[in-house]
């Protein structure tokens, strides 16, 4: 995938390799690897290690072509390819949410009506993690795979938005 930095003329050509064996997420930037490990995470902000230097990100605006960020205080617009929201929702889909394979993302936001399992608890894939209330309908977000409830990271009537990660599996 090319991506292009507002008022820097070179292009970078980046692809995700993958995971390594502690969840951090392996990227290629210009034939180089590279470990981004991502600390925090919410709908606009991202706080990670990127070669184990800190670094966090606030989504200003996104559209079809352009996404605006902070990067350390520092504005930024990148020109996003054609297929980019395309691949990124595919892969949010594979994964279960940005940070990692262990994450659970909600779809949709909405407010937080019940918790359905405890901190330690094994899960099957299909069971419920926690019910929305989203415009007065409830929506089940189910654990996409067999595990064990690492963390949760909401509580019951949060309001939380699209993408926020409500738990964590091991």
């Amino acid at each position: 995938m090319e991506i292009k930095v507002d008022d820097i003329q070179e292009e970078f050509e980046g692809k995700v390799i993958g995971f390594d064996k502690d969840s951090n997420l392996v990227v290629q930037i210009n034939g180089s690897d590279h470990l981004i490990k991502v600390l925090d995470m919410k709908s606009d902000k991202f706080e990670f290690l990127f070669d184990n230097a800190f670094h966090e990100i606030k989504i200003l605006e996104v559209t079809s072509t352009e996404l605006k960020i902070l990067l350390d205080g520092q504005s930024m617009a990148l020109k996003k390819h054609a297929k980019l929201t395309e691949i990124i929702e595919k892969s949010r889909a594979n994964s279960g949410g940005v940070a990692s394979m262990n994450t659970i993302s909600s779809q949709i936001p909405g407010r937080v009506i019940s918790i359905s399992v405890n901190k330690g608890d094994a899960v099957k894939q299909g069971d419920n993690i926690v019910v929305l209330e989203s415009m007065k309908m409830q929506v089940a977000i189910k654990s996409p795979r067999d595990g064990t409830v690492r963390d949760l990271k909401v509580k019951e009537g949060q309001s939380i938005s699209r993408n926020d990660v409500v738990a964590i599996l091991d």
